[in-house]
């Protein structure tokens, strides 16, 4: 048996539990929701057992407090496949009126929701599991800590991690069962989870008949556009390119609301600092998933074809990095955001505390020139940025994927590999 290797969202949940009467805990299929859930509860039901879901289902209309009956924290899994069990839940959380009593995970949002589903706003706490990062997969050494960033502390590190490494990590992903094995079975578990999701997945959320091959040329086109602005309509355009048939508005965001529904993609929205400029800021969300190996099983691409197409590789990168810096932002109750401007002035992350610091972070690959470029871009947003009105960056981060040492230049901003990163 593969030994258990700690999650960041493993401290999170016990202290939600501590709080709240329950707790959903949300991600995409194979990120380790339920493995995690289970080191934490005392009981647990399976919802999705396949000899018992008919069962369950009946249950849960006729008697669903049947199923909340067990030693606490009782974890439901795949609790939307009876989605009544949610007010059940949040019924219960208010008759015992303790905390730590439920865990609730799942890996699609369900599809009937109505008036009668109560928010549970007050009893049921929302937490949102991704794939592995690179420290949770011990593929970052974790010399370099955000919070030591937001402190203004020096930094110093080593990687002697590759650009084959990284592309290995980035079609790899962060899948818990790919983690530790060899290369060829480690890649096949993010093929194995896209042809899941175009083979049943994107259908199976709300019972909506989806065509497998519209849905590939959806992800195809996704993941060409990954790490950019790319409106929906480009996206629409695309899939028609080349290919009979139809793909109107209303499909296209049919497929993009599934997608959305099942955690497989997961775009970035746009952040708006206070600036003294008139400058008008692009609001368009940039276009990711939930961990960039999806992209990669999208356009079949390898590691090898990854270091033969840098550019291609530059963006899937920004997609590995962005997932980590979400984990990371969780964990320090913060939250991440991209910037562009009407003059085309770019920062690709802002990581947003809820405190009101932040700390404004390009990605790039590695060379001296590009980590310049990155820098400089930095340094222009943030004298563009009205201090009366808000804070100061906290720091300036240039996150490289080929870089040997992470330190702090004498202009302030910080250079470090993503081998290297923790919260």
């Amino acid at each position: 048996m593969k030994k258990y290797l700690p999650r960041i969202i493993d401290k999170l949940l016990s202290e939600r539990l501590e709080a709240k009467g329950a707790v959903l805990l949300e991600g995409p299929k194979w990120c380790g929701k339920t493995t995690s859930a289970k080191l934490i509860a005392a009981s647990f039901i399976s919802m999705d057992q396949p000899e018992m879901i008919k069962q369950y289902q009946s249950m849960a209309e006729l008697s669903p407090l049947a199923l909340l009956e067990g030693e606490t924290p009782r974890l439901i899994d795949e609790w939307q496949i009876a989605p009544n069990l949610w007010n059940a839940v949040r019924y219960e959380v208010d008759q015992r009126d303790e905390f730590g009593q439920f865990i609730l995970t799942g890996s699609a949002v369900p599809a009937e929701i109505d008036e009668s589903m109560h928010t549970g706003t007050g009893r049921i706490s929302r937490l949102y599991m991704r794939p592995m990062s690179l420290y949770e997969s011990e593929d970052s050494n974790g010399k370099v800590t955000i919070r030591d960033l937001f402190a203004n502390q020096e930094i110093s590190a080593k990687s002697d991690t590759d650009l084959e490494e990284i592309a290995f990590l980035i079609c790899r992903g962060g899948w818990p069962k790919a983690v530790g094995l060899a290369e060829r079975l480690a890649l096949f578990q993010a093929i194995d989870y896209f042809d899941a999701v175009v083979s049943a997945d994107i259908s199976r959320v709300d019972s909506v008949r989806r065509d497998k091959e519209k849905a590939k040329r959806f992800l195809k086109s996704y993941a060409r556009n990954v790490a950019t602005r790319a409106t929906l309509e480009t996206i629409r355009k695309d899939v028609l390119a080349n290919h009979s048939g139809t793909f109107d508005p209303v499909t296209l965001y049919s497929y993009r609301d599934a997608l959305t529904k099942i955690f497989v993609i997961e775009d970035l929205p746009a952040w708006n600092p206070n600036l003294r400029s008139k400058v008008a800021i692009r609001t368009t969300d940039t276009r990711y998933f939930v961990d960039p190996s999806i992209a990669t099983a999208a356009l079949q691409l390898s590691p090898k074809d990854l270091l033969n197409d840098l550019n291609t590789m530059g963006l899937v990168f920004e997609n590995l990095c962005v997932r980590d810096l979400r984990i990371y932002a969780d964990y320090l109750d913060g939250s991440i955001y991209q910037y562009r401007d009407s003059n085309g002035l770019e920062c690709d992350a802002v990581i947003h505390l809820r405190d009101g610091s932040y700390g404004l972070i390009e990605i790039k690959l590695g060379g001296d020139s590009l980590i310049e470029e990155g820098a400089e871009n930095l340094k222009e947003l943030a004298s563009k940025i009205d201090t009366n009105k808000m804070k100061k960056p906290a720091f300036m981060l240039v996150l490289c994927a080929k870089v040997p040492f992470a330190y702090r230049r004498k202009d302030g901003v910080y250079i470090a590999p993503i081998t290297c990163l923790k919260p």
